[in-house]
């Protein structure tokens, strides 16, 4: 790894850009990340009832990652408490998302929250064991590239550096100067009608349970929402404040106006300690035309609704959907022409995802009524690129004009090359000394693909596994999967690892038959890059992503 010179500069160090220089760190490429505030970020951050979400995609990332104190530190959000206007009465309680237990395929199944804050320390503390961290107050200023690399300028307490580095990658927010640079259209709109004041704020309250998410008021009068963090302190808080009858732009300047405005909401007594922060928010509905020119690349390429919690974890998809192929190309493994598949990959999730969202906020502003919304889709299990040009699926009939569903809801009976891996728990390790047992997410890494070989019998997989140690090591590793039936005294196997799927969680989850052959491509990125029948579709695949193979 390059340390002296990264070849990689990340704008931007919330969890869009810090999840993308783990990812090409963890591949071998050494990044410089900056951004331009001078002091990491204080708050919960994120809006509307749906902030801080950490939905179960997300955190299957987060675990290929290697960031397990994200799935251990998680909490689910507490249950929504509603009042009779003007009192402390209660007039319903009702859960965010009904508990779901997670299944053999789906681990991390359910909805989760963290707060930004947290997320960054646990991420900036994964940069560092690759001697990596931010480099706070320092601002991109202006960029030019070429064909061999990027220049860009940057600035730091006044004074102006020039920077060469071969790609830029920008996850600088909404206000993007990466995506201003290149031009990208912004398109949408503003809506007036969903405007907030949110922040952290310390406060007790009688009769203010912390084992309850409070709401009082409505969208179409006034309204507060707090949210127990504890992150915060023992009396933290992340509020909200909503609603046409109140001034939000003149509440959002004084510290004073908050406590006012929140002590006229809540009719009990209550002791302020601190605000710890807040921020003025007006929906902004947009998104790029496209996520990358030439080496320069955005990710977390738009600003969306308060509403279904997707605006941060899709940005670390797009992060994590980006990272693996920049890794390749960088290395020399890959042609830059797979770097176009990011967008192509990325735009029909992103334009799908925005029109769902937008419809959950049409809802609750045209409702006085509490609204909860409670839709599958926002577990983003069903993302997939099935139709994208470097996936591959001998056992699919190619349909021309078939409609892209790139934002869809999963379906567990329909397993297609573009759809996410799923999990599969207990799978006996044989082979070696101490037989043991492991999950196949436990595999899953975003620094190399996984062939999973599901087979009869060892000497079923011969011909292909001998096929594929042409493949450098470091970017492909193989598995076999064998079913529960498999009797297993000895193992001579070129591949990998060799394993007994002893529950039949495996063959399930991937529909395989009894005395069935096939093959999966397992991406870096945890989607499923093929489903073949043996080594001539495993070459297809790979010609389209590595070079000289």
């Amino acid at each position: 790894m390059n340390t002296a010179h990264p070849p990689v500069l990340v704008v931007g160090a919330g969890p869009v850009g810090l999840v993308a220089a783990l990812t090409l760190l963890q591949n071998g490429i050494s990044v410089r990340i900056i951004d331009e505030d001078p002091h990491p970020r204080i708050g919960q951050r994120g809006t509307g009832i749906w902030a801080c979400s950490m939905w179960p995609h997300s955190r299957e990332l987060y675990n290929f990652l290697g960031v397990s104190e994200v799935i251990s530190l998680a909490k689910p959000a507490p249950p929504i408490r509603f009042y009779k206007p003007g009192t402390l009465e209660t007039l319903k309680d009702a859960v965010l998302v009904p508990h779901v237990e997670p299944t053999p395929a789906i681990p991390f199944n359910g909805h989760r929250s963290m707060g930004q804050q947290l997320l960054d320390v646990i991420l900036r503390r994964h940069l560092k064991k690759f001697s990596c961290s931010v480099e706070m107050g320092t601002e991109l200023r202006s960029f030019e590239q070429s064909d061999e690399g990027v220049t860009a300028v940057l600035a730091k307490n006044g004074i102006s550096e020039t920077f060469d580095t071969k790609w830029i990658i920008g996850a600088d927010g909404a206000k993007s100067i990466v995506r201003k640079q290149l031009g990208l259209t912004f398109l949408g709109e503003t809506r007036d009608d969903a405007q907030v004041v949110t922040g952290d704020i310390r406060l007790t309250g009688v009769g203010l349970d912390r084992l309850y998410w409070h709401r009082f008021g409505n969208w179409n009068e006034q309204g507060l929402s707090l949210r127990p963090a504890d992150e915060i302190g023992a009396d933290g808080w992340q509020f909200f404040l909503f609603g046409h009858e109140l001034d939000l732009t003149k509440i959002a300047g004084s510290e004073k106006l908050v406590f006012e405005t929140i002590t006229s909401l809540m009719p009990t007594k209550i002791s302020f300690n601190k605000l710890v922060w807040m921020s003025y928010f007006k929906p902004n509905i947009r998104m790029v035309n496209k996520f990358s020119e030439g080496r320069v690349f955005v990710a977390g390429g738009i600003v969306h609704s308060p509403t279904g919690g997707q605006g941060l974890n899709s940005g670390v998809q797009d992060a994590f959907n980006l990272g693996w192929k920049l890794a390749l190309v960088q290395k020399g493994l890959a042609d830059k022409s797979l770097l176009e598949t990011y967008s192509a990959e990325r735009l029909p999730v992103i334009s799908e995802m925005l029109g769902v969202t937008t419809s959950i906020l049409d809802k609750t502003m045209a409702s006085k009524e509490p609204q909860i919304e409670r839709n599958s889709i926002l577990f983003m299990l069903g993302i997939n690129c099935r139709f994208s040009t470097i996936v591959l699926d001998e056992f699919v009939t190619s349909v021309e004009e078939k409609p892209i569903n790139a934002y869809g809801v999963l379906d567990e009976e329909h397993l297609e090359a573009g759809d996410r891996a799923p999990d599969a728990p207990n799978m006996l390790q044989v082979g070696r000394a101490e037989p043991g047992a492991t999950t196949l997410f436990s595999l899953y890494r975003p620094w190399y693909h996984t062939i999973l070989v599901f087979a009869p019998s060892l000497a079923d997989t011969t011909p292909i596994l001998g096929a594929l140690e042409t493949y450098d090591k470091s970017v492909v590793r193989s598995a076999v999967v064998l079913p529960p039936s498999a009797s297993v005294t000895s193992v001579v196997s070129p591949a990998d690892l060799v394993f007994v799927d002893q529950e039949g969680h495996a063959y399930s989850a991937y529909l395989m038959e009894a005395g069935q052959t096939k093959v999966f491509v397992i991406r870096p990125d945890g989607v499923v890059g093929a489903i073949v029948h043996g080594t001539e579709g495993v070459k297809k695949y790979f010609s389209k992503i590595l070079v000289h193979m």
